[in-house]
């Protein structure tokens, strides 16, 4: 029996959910170790393959019926994590912009917000089921995420490129596609282009966020009266 519960524990799919919780510091860890952009690039990679295995755990768990206590409660800290590590970490890339700032608050405010409710309901908690509606919230957070990276990256470029110009001899390149600078017209346009997807992702990401967080409170108030405790 032992032997069974420790297989149950180390299967596949919750191998694939500790490697994804362990990527979560790898991130900073990408930005300690490596300079720009070679950073942006591993940290992109590993956000990447650590949200596709989200979906392939979840799945290789229940085709081979290997679902378990551990993978169930390992399986949203290790979504938290990798949200949370890489908000703040393009949060303060982003020199706190609050278009930014403010969604990435929301986010933070609800993944703690609704965890404590988890922790005070105790045995209780189990009301607090993810629903589909957190499941698209966290899919829109990770294209958010991985947007704004790749964002970081055009950006990065786009500062190499334009590395000692002045104002005027900048505002001409980025507005004058004719002028030879290099590709930083088409790159500063990519760098753009992403910076305003990647924005209203994690706008959406946040408004989706916060009324989940809020159908999550309203399920538990009943708990929350004295008489049930």
């Amino acid at each position: 029996m032992r032997r069974y519960t420790s297989f149950m524990i180390w299967n596949f799919p919750n191998i694939l959910t500790v490697m994804r919780l362990v990527a979560a510091p790898g991130i900073v860890v990408m930005f300690l170790y490596f300079s720009r952009p070679m950073a942006d690039w591993l940290a992109l990679a590993l956000f990447l393959i650590a949200a596709i295995s989200d979906w392939f755990d979840g799945y290789l768990a229940r085709l081979w019926k290997q679902e378990s206590k551990f993978g169930q409660m390992l399986d949203p800290i290790a979504d938290k994590a990798m949200v949370i590590i890489a908000l703040l970490v393009i949060t303060g890339f982003s020199g706190m912009n609050p278009w930014i700032l403010l969604p990435s608050t929301i986010i933070l405010f609800r993944e703690v917000f609704v965890s404590g409710l988890r922790e005070f309901l105790g045995d209780s908690a189990s009301l607090l089921q993810v629903t589909k509606l957190a499941k698209w919230k966290t899919a829109v957070q990770m294209i958010a995420i991985a947007t704004l990276f790749t964002q970081g990256i055009f950006q990065h470029y786009l500062e190499l490129e334009l590395w000692g110009m002045n104002k005027n001899a900048l505002t001409l390149a980025i507005s004058n596609a004719s002028v030879e600078t290099g590709g930083s017209t088409w790159i500063y346009w990519e760098a753009y282009a992403l910076w305003i997807l990647g924005v209203l992702f994690l706008w959406l990401a946040s408004l989706l966020t916060l009324v989940s967080g809020i159908d999550y409170f309203r399920k538990s108030i009943p708990y929350l009266k004295d008489n049930n405790l």
